[in-house]
């Protein structure tokens, strides 16, 4: 772990915006998934929610590449499971969605916290969830086609979240829980431990955070080796 890399990640994490959020509905095509996590990440957010169709996870996760490792994907069940859990928190939920009740995506606000649904790529949003959402956002379009691709949508209208966001002064200032923050800067400076620690549902070992490095990866390995294979302690 090179300093510069360390601090990139910080940096990271201190603008990562835990209050906003993006949720696919049933959005099939692989590509698109991976280009919305691209526009999450990119535009600062920490944690984007899907509700899987039939062809589900591994074809998103292969697609995705390396984009998966920097934003938290939560996935569920059903549209009325994730919405439950959003408003849950707080959220207040646009749907990209062209219906009587729309309005520019560039009116509502996007400082409090909130989430950006969006729909399939034939269908749009679901008709259940564009009647639990708060507000129904558009882009105005000014030539011959009605609509954008769902990834390019997606990464316009977080452009304009984080520009609202910026000017509020919601990116001067780390809002990641304390929690959250430690996980995550394991995580991104641990993968390859992070990974073993996840296969064998171990807890991940502490690290220093000035350096990004374990703080005593032998001596934490000795000790694995005795959970794992105490016989072999034994034998010796």
């Amino acid at each position: 772990m090179t300093p510069e890399r360390l601090a990139r990640i910080k940096q990271t994490l201190n603008t990562r915006q835990p209050d906003l959020r993006v949720l696919t509905d049933q959005v099939h095509k692989p590509r698109n998934l991976s280009a919305i996590l691209r526009s999450c990440d990119a535009f600062g957010l920490a944690n984007m929610h899907v509700v899987w169709p039939r062809e589900g996870f591994r074809a998103f996760r292969k697609t995705a590449g390396g984009s998966y490792n920097w934003v938290t994907t939560h996935t569920h069940r059903t549209m009325n499971a994730a919405i439950t859990d959003l408003k849950g928190q707080g959220h207040k939920l646009y749907a990209a969605q062209l219906s009587d009740r729309a309005v520019d995506y560039r009116e509502v606000d996007f400082t409090v916290p909130c989430t950006l649904i969006l729909g399939n790529e034939v269908d749009g949003v679901s008709s259940g969830a564009a009647d639990q959402a708060d507000e129904h956002i558009v882009i105005p379009m000014m030539g011959m086609v009605e609509s954008l691709n769902v990834s390019a949508a997606c990464a316009i209208i977080l452009a304009e979240a984080q520009r609202q966001r910026k000017a509020a002064g919601l990116f001067d200032y780390r809002r990641l829980p304390d929690d959250e923050y430690e996980r995550l800067l394991f995580c991104w400076c641990q993968p390859t431990v992070k990974r073993y620690c996840d296969d064998r549902k171990l807890p991940y070992p502490p690290i220093d955070p000035d350096t990004g490095e374990l703080i005593d990866g032998v001596g934490w390995m000795k000790e694995i080796r005795k959970l794992r294979h105490p016989h072999l302690e034994h034998a010796e």
